[in-house]
């Protein structure tokens, strides 16, 4: 009964390896091709998924560039326009304190002027209060004799119109 399974038979033999070639032909045709057609549009895919992506890591590694290009530009600018407006500021601020310092020693010199003149007026007004005084004392004095009495008197009221005029 066993030595059945071991026999060989030389048509089995070749029907056997005909069938295999058959199955390796139907695999291949059948399973091998479909299979191998399909890994292969998986793998163009996926060779353009990866170049997809390096594409877009090249598109954004020149967006990045642009815009850092793009961020000290405008701090470059940002910090032109600061120095400008400071300088600006401090031009107008110096001007703005020469102009009140110009105001400011006019009106210092206005004043003293005026000082002076007022001080010149307050001297022309004593000296005519002063002759006034003396050519009332000499009308006085020509009007009567004058003793020693009424010489301190009249220098007395004198002194007196003196004090009450200032």
């Amino acid at each position: 009964m066993y030595q059945s399974l071991v026999s060989f038979q030389g048509w089995t033999f070749i029907a056997q390896i005909l069938n295999l070639f058959i199955q390796i032909y139907l695999f291949k045709r059948f399973l091998f091709k479909p299979v191998k057609k399909i890994f292969e549009q998986r793998q163009s895919e996926v060779d353009a998924m990866y170049d997809d992506a390096s594409k877009a890591k090249q598109d954004a590694e020149a967006a990045k560039e642009s815009y850092e290009s793009h961020l000290r530009t405008a701090a470059a600018e940002a910090e032109a326009i600061t120095t400008r407006a400071v300088a600006t500021a401090q031009r107008r601020s110096d001007e703005i304190v020469g102009e009140a310092q110009r105001q400011a020693a006019f009106l210092k010199e206005k004043a003293q002027s005026d000082i002076a003149l007022e001080r010149k007026k307050a001297i022309n007004e004593v000296k005519n209060d002063i002759s006034c005084f003396a050519v009332d004392i000499a009308a006085k004095v020509v009007e009567r004799e004058i003793s020693a009495k009424d010489h301190e008197a009249l220098i007395e009221e004198f002194i007196s119109n003196v004090g009450d005029a200032s």
